[in-house]
């Protein structure tokens, strides 16, 4: 006796149903990938994801002060240019600027101080268009295209010290996060120094690995005694 055909096929078999094209309403045999082992695969650690970078600051509060500036010093400025076409005076401080741009000489106090200030705010704006800012977030490795992911450094340096306190001998630990380096300074009340600083050396060399930085920081470890009372 044989099987009752499933409702997959003959035999419980799985079978695949011809597909319609919409276009012409006609079907067609299913392609050969086809079915369930058809899917993307999903990205690895080995394959990167791309160039891990900084993250950039969007710079919001800088580019609204400097927008409401330009904004009222142009109404200002077009609003009496407006007034003046219109038979009316310009204004007092218009009439006063252009009187003193034109009796001043270019090496006067005041000239230099405001070409100065000119100067030093156009500099600052550079500085802010061209640098990324957010110096606070680390970039982490990018193990998946179109995922960026970023760590706190103060995250970062509780993480660093979580573990530093696990090192037996240890009675306190501070740890500066930069982006270039960590600053540990623990303090040892029991054990030999250098057996501590060994042993803090592995674990945080470990834990800097387990961050998943993009830059891992350079680790800067040093141990002390606790101070003497009185």
């Amino acid at each position: 006796m044989t099987a009752p055909d499933g409702p997959d096929g003959p035999n419980g078999s799985t079978r695949r149903m011809p597909t319609v094209d919409p276009a012409d309403g006609a079907p067609h045999p299913p392609g050969p990938g086809a079915g369930p082992a058809a899917h993307t695969p999903v990205p690895t650690l080995e394959r990167g994801g791309g160039r891990a970078g900084r993250f950039w600051s969007a710079r919001r509060v800088p580019a609204a002060l400097l927008a409401l500036v330009l904004l009222g010093a142009a109404g200002l400025l077009l609003y009496d240019i407006a007034a003046v076409r219109t038979g009316q005076s310009a204004m007092q401080w218009r009439r006063s600027l252009a009187d003193g741009l034109a009796e001043r000489r270019l090496d006067d106090v005041w000239v230099l101080v405001g070409a100065g200030a000119a100067a030093a705010i156009g500099l600052w704006l550079l500085l802010l268009a061209l640098t990324p800012g957010l110096r606070d977030l680390l970039p982490m490795r990018r193990d998946r295209a179109g995922v960026r992911a970023g760590l706190d450094r103060t995250a970062a340096a509780l993480v660093l010290r979580d573990r530093a306190v696990e090192v037996p001998g240890v009675q306190s630990v501070r740890v500066r996060m930069g982006r270039n380096r960590a600053k540990v300074r623990a303090v040892s009340h029991f054990r030999e120094l250098d057996d501590v600083r060994n042993d803090l050396d592995t674990v945080l060399a470990t834990a800097v690995r387990e961050l998943g930085l993009a830059k891992p920081p350079g680790l800067s470890v040093q141990v002390h005694r606790p101070a003497k009372k009185g």
